[in-house]
């Protein structure tokens, strides 16, 4: 790939957390770095790449947590995916604002507020240039939105899933931490799993794997970094066979 503007993708996956919704603060939403996110998506879109997006819930309620506090399990996990509705909503509003026409599309019916999970309908979407953002995981408790995003990343024929986190690629230890730490250009999947790196979990590291998709894991933190990762001017991880 060349830093010309020009991308070897035509249909990626952006995956991002809940908790890169939430700026300083410690829970919530924070408009201020919602548009931010919003507005690095806008530079691809600008690219002419075809954008699926899933963000996680953490920031709201975490079904793992309210789990481990004596709340049943499937319970929980119900409430995350409401959650991740919610930080889809604020995600759609703000690409809105930029003129971005947007799809919020539930695995969990609730017209109202969001289109239902219909593949061909999803597809269709993208054909036509809007940003698909997938909520309320896959509509089933005991699965993560890591596992989501890959699941409906093979779906929608996704070349690739980025994983923006708050640091620029996949270390053999925890940068924050150890100077030493050192980054790997790419990586396998198996690699991932017996080094228990945290990429991702691994249903959908395993979920990859079979449907030979790369993970490109980089820095939402930095500015123009997701454009910067798909141009081949970015610093990143690539998880492949």
């Amino acid at each position: 790939m060349s830093g010309t503007g020009k991308t070897a993708y035509n249909r990626v996956m952006l995956k991002i957390s809940g908790e890169a919704l939430m700026g300083d603060q410690g829970f919530g939403l924070h408009p201020p770095t919602v548009e931010r996110i919003a507005r690095e998506v806008q530079t691809v879109h600008e690219m002419g790449v075809e954008i699926c997006m899933v963000i996680g819930g953490g920031n709201i309620f975490r079904g793992l947590q309210g789990s481990a506090q004596g709340m049943e399990r499937t319970t929980a996990d119900y409430m995350g995916m409401l959650a991740t509705v919610m930080n889809a909503l604020a995600m759609q509003s703000a690409l809105e604002a930029l003129n971005i026409h947007t799809r919020v599309i539930s695995a969990i019916t609730m017209n109202e507020v969001a289109e239902p999970y219909i593949r061909r309908r999803a597809v269709r979407h993208l054909e036509k240039k809007r940003i698909c953002i997938f909520a309320a995981g896959t509509g089933n408790p005991y699965f993560t939105t890591d596992t989501a995003a890959t699941l409906r990343a093979s779906e929608m024929s996704c070349e690739a899933i980025f994983k923006g986190t708050k640091v620029d690629g996949v270390y053999d230890k925890d940068p924050a931490k150890h100077d030493d730490a050192t980054r790997y250009e790419t990586i396998t999947y198996d690699e991932v799993l017996a080094q228990h790196l945290g990429v991702m979990d691994a249903s959908a590291i395993a979920l990859a794997r079979e449907n030979a998709l790369p993970i490109v894991v980089f820095s939402l933190d930095d500015e123009g970094g997701f454009r910067g990762i798909l141009d081949g001017s970015g610093t990143s991880t690539t998880v492949r066979d």
